[in-house]
Formats: C-alpha cells, structure tokens, sequence
C-alpha cells in the first residue's frame, strides 16, 4: 500500500481515495489549526481519505465504525445501519415496503454488531477510541449511496455529544447529498452528478481497502514522541 502520488489517467474525476482526500483537503482549509478538530473515517474505504484529509489539516484521526444492514435475501439493498454504542438506522421505507419482520432486522443486526466489534479491535488494537464530545468532527467517506452509514455514523457522533458534525465526501448522488447537508451541521461534496449508479464508477481504482490497510493508516497517523 502507497499513498505516494500518481498522475491522474483523466478516465475518473479521481485516480484513488488518497486522490480523492487530498482533492477534498484543498477546499477544506479553514479548518486547518482547529485545537477541537478531529477527523473521523468510515471505514474501511473512508479511511484512505480521510487520512489525507487529517494529515493536510494537522488533525489527528481515528474511525468510527458501521455497518449495514441488508435485507436478508438482498443483502446489497441496505435496509439500515448500525454504528458504535448501539446505534441503530432503519430505512423504515425499504422494511415498509418489502414488509421485513422485527426478528429478521434483529438477526442481521445482531450479526453485524458482531463484525463491527470485531473491526473496532483489529483497527485500534488495545488504544481506545479518541474523545469526540465537545469536538468539531470532519465526517469521512469515499462517497455516499444510499446515505444509510453516514447517517448512522452522524447520529452515533451526535450521543458521543460532538459539538459539531461536518461530512465530507468526494462525490455522491444530489438528492442523497441534500439529505446528509440537512441532517448534518455542514457538508462538503466535490461532485453531486444527477446520473448516479454507484460511488466506484468515480474513481480509476476503487479496489477494497483490507484492514491491514486501516490499521497502517491509523497507525501513522499517531503523533510520535516529541511531537
């Protein structure tokens, strides 16, 4: 894994998610200096991103985790997320509609809280998470779809008492970004297209980002001693 620069192919607005972060630090300099910032990635594509982002902005980083929840024989339909401390997002539309039962919901729900525990040790090993209360969080994805984890993401931050939730995001569909800029205390977004058929059609490599990768990427960005 390297952040190290490559030149764009010009075939997507972005070569990669660090491409994609250092595009969105640009645009995000009046947060630079911030004593109260800190930077928060979804992982696992967030984090790349969002790494970019804290190390432009002098911010320190760290993730918040989520995961979604797929209907049960559609697992790629997302019927809601979950985040850290139990915090759960239903897409009441999508369990409307299809007529999901409550047990069903809480068995997937249940499975995922297992996954979600488990990324939460392997990316941060024995450290605990930072500190968001009284924070001015920066809210990282590698784009938006359905908005389901962001959502989720920014309703846990909002029980952790943050001070403020600003998503950032390089790209994501108009009636999905008006949704998070609503919900959200700020939001950026490079590019909202009116024809959206997915996060990856953006980006040149849009490859899976492993947890080794997370967890190289959390580490470097830990301040060293005599920082």
């Amino acid at each position: 894994m390297s952040a190290v620069p490559r030149p764009n192919t010009g075939l997507r607005p972005f070569l990669d998610r660090h491409d994609a972060g250092r595009r969105l630090a640009a645009v995000l300099g009046k947060y630079r200096g911030r004593v109260d910032l800190l930077v928060l990635g979804i992982p696992r594509g967030g984090v790349p991103v969002a790494f970019e982002v804290a190390q432009r902005l002098g911010a320190p980083l760290d993730v918040i985790v989520v995961r979604k929840l797929g209907v049960p024989f559609q697992p790629e339909l997302a019927m809601g997320a979950i985040a850290s401390r139990g915090v759960r997002v239903l897409n009441e539309t999508v369990v409307r509609e299809i007529g999901i039962p409550s047990r069903l919901i809480d068995q997937v729900a249940a499975r995922e809280m297992k996954e979600l525990e488990r990324r939460e040790v392997v990316y941060r090993g024995e450290r605990s998470p930072l500190d968001t209360a009284g924070r001015s969080i920066l809210l990282v994805d590698d784009g938006l779809a359905t908005g389901s984890s962001m959502r989720a993401a920014i309703l846990a931050l909002r029980q952790l008492e943050a001070k403020e939730v600003i998503v950032v995001v390089p790209v994501g569909p108009r009636e999905t970004c008006a949704e998070m800029a609503a919900l959200a205390d700020g939001f950026v977004c490079l590019l909202q297209p009116a024809v959206f058929s997915g996060v990856g059609e953006w980006y040149d490599d849009f490859g899976p980002t492993s947890d080794d990768e997370v967890r190289e990427l959390l580490e470097r960005s830990r301040p060293r001693a005599g920082e």
